[in-house]
């Protein structure tokens, strides 16, 4: 009872990591169980096996334990790949620069994403006359895009309703500074901020768009049902909340995710 006990808080405080630290447990344990194997079977073996076997082993039990976790299935082609990569760029002998300069501009694109698990997902151009046909047609408003990337979605509903305010939100410093910057060059009204969402007051907003992950909505549900006024509307590409039926289901074009409106 015990064991069973122990198993079960630590599955517990397992799940509550985020996918990457949870990653990174994982690889960190297959390195340690190829190590410890390779000292054993250095002294039990007469001939123990190579370097590749270790490498090949470590990637994929990395990868099973991955599976086993029910992580996503892109976590379990890195956490296989991975081991095997990394000693084929050793031996390429790639200058360390090119790394560096991988990794700044990774991160400026990326930024938190190993803790807000929302990464860049680029919107497609029909999006915007499904997002029109909801506004309202006789009025001012304001809307957020909350997640805005590079502010294609914004800069299109700006031109069409002027009278009205955008703002966008974002947290990864690039996306931000592009946003940012087409604004300014082109003298646009739209507004671009840098931070989290999640310190913004949506009852400031009439419309609230989100096009984030899986993993952030249901907390988006909670700081709407809580800020949003009544009458107002959040609206969310591709993801669906999690136990909350939307009140509507709009299909913006063949084989392209549909665009889920809830009316607070």
């Amino acid at each position: 009872m015990t064991i069973q006990r122990i198993n079960s808080a630590l599955k517990l405080g397992l799940d509550s990591l985020s996918p990457s630290i949870l990653a990174i447990l994982i690889q960190s344990t297959s390195m340690l169980l190829c190590f410890l194997m390779s000292i054993v079977l250095r002294f039990t073996l007469d001939s123990p096996p190579s370097i590749v076997f270790y490498v090949v082993f470590q990637a994929a039990f990395a990868a099973f334990l991955t599976f086993l976790w029910e992580l996503d299935w892109w976590w379990i082609v890195i956490q296989f790949l991975f081991p095997l990569l990394v000693p084929i760029l050793l031996i390429a002998e790639i200058s360390p620069t090119y790394y560096l300069c991988g990794f700044v501009f990774l991160t400026l694109i990326y930024w938190s994403i190993f803790r807000t698990q929302v990464p860049y997902f680029p919107s497609t151009s029909a999006l915007l006359p499904a997002v029109l046909n909801l506004l309202p047609p006789d009025s001012k408003f304001r809307f957020v895009d909350v997640g805005s990337g590079l502010g294609g979605l914004l800069f299109k509903l700006s031109a069409v309703r002027k009278e009205s305010s955008f703002v966008g939100i974002e947290i990864a410093p690039l996306p931000w500074a592009i946003s940012y910057f087409r604004a300014w060059f082109a003298s646009s009204p739209v507004r671009f901020i840098f931070g989290n969402y999640e310190r913004a007051n949506f009852g400031e907003y009439d419309v609230v768009f989100a096009y984030l992950s899986p993993v952030a909505m249901s907390n988006l549900w909670v700081k709407a049902i809580a800020e949003m006024k009544p009458g107002t509307l959040l609206l969310s590409y591709e993801f669906i909340i999690p136990d909350v039926e939307p009140d509507l289901c709009i299909n913006i074009a063949e084989k392209e995710p549909f665009l889920y409106v809830w009316r607070i």
